[in-house]
This record gives C-alpha cells, sequence and structure tokens, in this order.
C-alpha cells in the first residue's frame, strides 16, 4: 500500500521524467516544472550494473518567473533561500522484488506519521509530529533521516526573489561495488510550498553501467537476440541450401517457410542491433528499434497464417484452398493493427520527452483499443468459424459439427481423418508429429502463462523483474522458435516434394504388404467353341462376349 500511495501523490509530470517499464535510454531527458509542493516528489528509476554512474551535472534549474536580476546575483545561498533537495538510493533486492516495492521511510526517504499517511517534506505538521529527523533546519526540505538512509544527498539554494538559473556543479554520483548492483531511484523534491518558488528543468541525466549505456536489466537481452541472430542464420542457411538443392521440387508452403524464417531473422538482427547501439552510444536508433517492431509485427502474422493454412491440408491433401484470400486477409488485418499498436506504444514510451501528460494517456488510450482488436483477431485464428474450413471438399464441418473446436486444431483434426480414410499413411504421419509440435507449443504457452499470473500475484516474485525481467519476452522467442523449427523438419525441401505433396500414395494389398498386380492373360485357344458358357444373355445384366480370335 506504501507504494501505491507513492504513485497516487505523485504531479502529472511524472509521465515526463519517467520511462514507462525499464525500456527508456540512459540519456534520459527531463523538461517539465518542478512546483513548489509538499505533498508530492518526482523520481525516476534504473537498473544500474557498478561501477557506474548517476550524472545530473547537465540538468538545469531555473525560476519560473521572469525578473530584471542578474543571473549570476544569487550564487550563493543566502537569507530567505530555499531549496531543492536530489537523493539518490538503492532499493534492496529483497523489498525491490516485492509486488508492493520498497518503504522508501525505511530506507531513510519520507516518514510516516502513524497513521497511513506519507509525508516526503517538513512541511506543515511534520515537526510537530516529531518528523524531521534533521531538526529546524529540515523545515521546508524533504525528509531524510541520517540514521537510516545510505544514499547520496545534493541540493540547491533558490533565492527568494529575481532571475535563477543554475546546475548542479558536483552531480556527478559515482556508484562502486559496495553500494552494489540493482535498482537505483532518483527523487527530486522542492519542498517549500509557502516560501519556495516554481522552478523548471531542463536537460539530461545519465545512467551509465560498467558494461555500457543500456540499462543493466537488457544487457544479457542483447546477448539473448544475439544468439538468436546466430540460430536463425543456421536456419535460414539450412533450409536455403536444401530448396537450392531441390528447386525443381519446391512447393507453395516451402516458400512460406523461408519468408517466416527470413522475417525472424531481420527482426532479431534489428532488435540486437538496436541494444548495441543503445549500449555504445546510450540513445536508440529510431530506424533500428521500428523496424525491429515492425518485422516482428510481419513474422507473427504471417506464422498464423502459415500454419493455419498447413492445418487446412494445404501443398499435402489439396494445391489451393477456396478461402485462401479470406486467410490471407485475416493476417494483413492483424499485421495493421498488431503495428500500429506495437509502434504508438515504443512512440509513447521512448518520445516521452516532446509529450505533455495528455498527449500522452491519448496515445496510451488509442494502444488499449488497438490490444484488444489484436486479441480478437487472435481469437478468430483459434475459434470455429467452418467457412474457412474448405480445402477442396474437404470441410471441418464434414466431420465436427460442433461450435466450441478450435479452428486450427478443428482443420488439423479433419484434415487427418481425410488422410487416414484415403489410407495416406506417410502424410498422415507427418501430420501427427505436427500435432505434436503444435500440442507441445500450445501446452508450454499455458504453463508459461499461468505462471506469470501467479507470479504477479505473489508478494515476492520468483523472477526479478529488474534484473531479469527479459526472460519474460525471451521465453516467448524460445517458443516462436521451437515452433518455427519443427515445421522447418517437416516440411523440409527433398527430392520428389511435388510428387509427394500432390500424388495419392497407394495402397498396400498385398498379405506381405506389397502391391500385387495380376498380369495373367489367357491365350485364344482357351476359349472355346462353347458360346454358352461365355456368351451372357444381356438380359441378365452382364455384357456379352464373342470371340474374334483377337487378344484383348
Amino acid at each position: 500500500m506504501v507504494r501505491r500511495r507513492i504513485v497516487e501523490i505523485l504531479s502529472p509530470f511524472i509521465v515526463l521524467l519517467l520511462s514507462v517499464g525499464p525500456a527508456n535510454a540512459e540519456y534520459r531527458r527531463f523538461d517539465g516544472p518542478i512546483n513548489a509542493a509538499s505533498n508530492y516528489v518526482h523520481y525516476s528509476e534504473g537498473y544500474v550494473v557498478t561501477p557506474g554512474y548517476v550524472d545530473i551535472s547537465n540538468l538545469l534549474f531555473k525560476t519560473a518567473e521572469d525578473s530584471a536580476r542578474r543571473l549570476d546575483e544569487y550564487d550563493d545561498v543566502g537569507s530567505g533561500s530555499t531549496f531543492v533537495d536530489i537523493v539518490l538510493f538503492r532499493e534492496p533486492p529483497e523489498c525491490a522484488n516485492t509486488r508492493l516495492g520498497c518503504d522508501w521511510t525505511d530506507l531513510g526517504v519520507g516518514a510516516n506519521d502513524g497513521v497511513g499517511n506519507l509525508r516526503w517534506c517538513c512541511a506543515d505538521d511534520a515537526p510537530a509530529l516529531g518528523l524531521c529527523a534533521g531538526g529546524p533546519k529540515q523545515e521546508g526540505r524533504l525528509i531524510v533521516d541520517p540514521s537510516q538512509f545510505s544514499g547520496q544527498h545534493r541540493f540547491l539554494g533558490v533565492p527568494p526573489s529575481g532571475e535563477w538559473q543554475r546546475s548542479i556543479r558536483d552531480g556527478m554520483m559515482s556508484l562502486d561495488d559496495e553500494q552494489g548492483t540493482g535498482k537505483y531511484v532518483l527523487v527530486i523534491a522542492n519542498c517549500n510550498d509557502v516560501a519556495g518558488r516554481n522552478l523548471t528543468v531542463t536537460g539530461e541525466y545519465v545512467l551509465k553501467s560498467d558494461h555500457g549505456y543500456l540499462p543493466g536489466n537488457l544487457f544479457r537481452e542483447m546477448y539473448f537476440f544475439s544468439a538468436l541472430v546466430v540460430i536463425y542464420v543456421i536456419l535460414l542457411a539450412w533450409y536455403g541450401l536444401k530448396m537450392s538443392l531441390h528447386r525443381d521440387d519446391i512447393i507453395t508452403i516451402q516458400k512460406w517457410v523461408v519468408t517466416t524464417i527470413g522475417i525472424g531473422l531481420l527482426e532479431v538482427f534489428f532488435k540486437a542491433g538496436d541494444l548495441w547501439v543503445w549500449n555504445t552510444d546510450g540513445e536508440r536508433f529510431w530506424f533500428s528499434l521500428y523496424t525491429g517492431v515492425v518485422a516482428g509485427v510481419f513474422k507473427r502474422a504471417i506464422s498464423r497464417c502459415l500454419v493455419l493454412m498447413i492445418c487446412l491440408g494445404w501443398g499435402v491433401t489439396c494445391d489451393q484452398l477456396e478461402n485462401f484470400r479470406s486467410v490471407v486477409f485475416l493476417g494483413i488485418a492483424y499485421a495493421g493493427i498488431s503495428a500500429a499498436r506495437d509502434v504508438m506504444t515504443v512512440f509513447a514510451i521512448t518520445e516521452n520527452e516532446i509529450l505533455t501528460h495528455n498527449e500522452e494517456n491519448e496515445i496510451l488510450d488509442v494502444v488499449t483499443i488497438l490490444t484488444f482488436a489484436t486479441s480478437c483477431i487472435d481469437v478468430s485464428f483459434y475459434s470455429e468459424s467452418p467457412r474457412f474450413y474448405a480445402c477442396g471438399k474437404l470441410s471441418c464441418t464434414d466431420t465436427h459439427n460442433r461450435n466450441d473446436s478450435v479452428w486450427i486444431f478443428c482443420a488439423l483434426s479433419s484434415t487427418m481423418q481425410y488422410l487416414e480414410g484415403m489410407n495416406q499413411t506417410m502424410k498422415l504421419k507427418r501430420f501427427l508429429r505436427l500435432r505434436m509440435i503444435l500440442l507441445l507449443s500450445v501446452l508450454f504457452a499455458i504453463v508459461w502463462t499461468v505462471f506469470g499470473l501467479v507470479d504477479s500475484t505473489n508478494d515476492q516474485r520468483m523472477i526479478n523483474e529488474e534484473s531479469d525481467g527479459w526472460v519474460l519476452t525471451a521465453i516467448w522467442e524460445v517458443n516462436f522458435i521451437f515452433l518455427l523449427v519443427g515445421l522447418s523438419c517437416l516440411w523440409a525441401p527433398s527430392h520428389g516434394a511435388k510428387n509427394y505433396a500432390f500424388v495419392m500414395e497407394l495402397t498396400d494389398l498385398g498379405d506381405d504388404g506389397e502391391l500385387e498386380f495380376d498380369t495373367t492373360i489367357d491365350s485364344p485357344d482357351s476359349y472355346d467353341d462353347d458360346d454358352t458358357e461365355d456368351n451372357i444373355d444381356n438380359g441378365g445384366g452382364k455384357s456379352a462376349y464373342k470371340d474374334d480370335g483377337r487378344i484383348t
């Protein structure tokens, strides 16, 4: 509840200061007001791998009012000055990894009045309640308990009048191994709402870890996507070589598979490149960022269409789908809406320095609507729609008349029943393997989803989102690559693939499992003159035979 109250009392400017999640660049932009108020503070969080530093030297504080006074007239703190307090501290992992987060009052920042109310500033009745651990000198300033606080503290003196601007001269706050790797919080407070002055802040501040500018909790994600690049390159090279060796036997499904592999490689390449540039320069390269996002959208859309068309028997039981355009249209709709959702989400997060609070709220509202629309289309891929099942004469409704079946598995079941009825043993074995791969993938997705829901409700998280949050995304990529490798192996290019796909498999008729042919031809001498035994009356329903001396 403590952390929830912290969020509730933050100013609207918090959207500009904070990154939504750990995705902000470690060169962070801070442009906006710091009004004099005792009921809220501004803060920013970041994961730093020590040794590193947080540098706020480039933040420029200035008064919001205009005045004719000289800028350097109040260089020194004088009588009647108020203060802006800036503190940096590390949240211990034992509380940072909990659902409610750390209670900052236990870390020496702020105080609790004993009835559940948080006080950030030594103002109003806080001194009378004995909440100001620093004594009278702390009045009108951020409450910092020196006996509990183990972070770093900086402040600026603001003159009571006149135009003024100042940067923090000793804004470099080094973090060594003794302070430890973890989640750090930067708090800025302009507490004196009686005599204090409203300020504005412009500039950048830097959070740098030992490995570079990439947030510490994303560093291993960069290595993960680099490993995926290697896997995709190997898979694409193998599949491309097989297609080159059997170029005359390529079927359309194999072109879809290699396209999916290529787009997947494009996605992970640009995502790994984006993280690498981010780590080196401290800023994200917009082209690689958005290219990776869009490529991921198209990869998911094409893979959905591919799996559905394979389950419908395309390229195995028939060479074309009656509703091919409908499937492709559904994939295009998914790609378009999903791309808009992901791009707007990234834009709202990484470009927050140029957005007002209202503008960002509007973008996030649109993202919510697009997420719902994407979910509806996704459900359509897995919901029964009999008019989409037709593949020649094959239809899911031929064998399933229930309305609660899922689309992909219903289509797969119908195709398998068709192959079993036609004694297509080899093709049936391939679809049995496909069903096993799909079931394992779905089972894994369900288990991981349940695990995530349970973990999110636990007071103590099993996965530390600050240090291992990248795993939550990586697991879904592993599940996808498992499915893609399985499809690639099942529909790998081979000699005679076209004949296998479109030619009916002959049924075993012999007792020994081999097909038997009757090649015995009777000689003309075997036909005697007794036509009564061979000539059949037409009224008996059989054709008449007449020996004319020729072998027929």
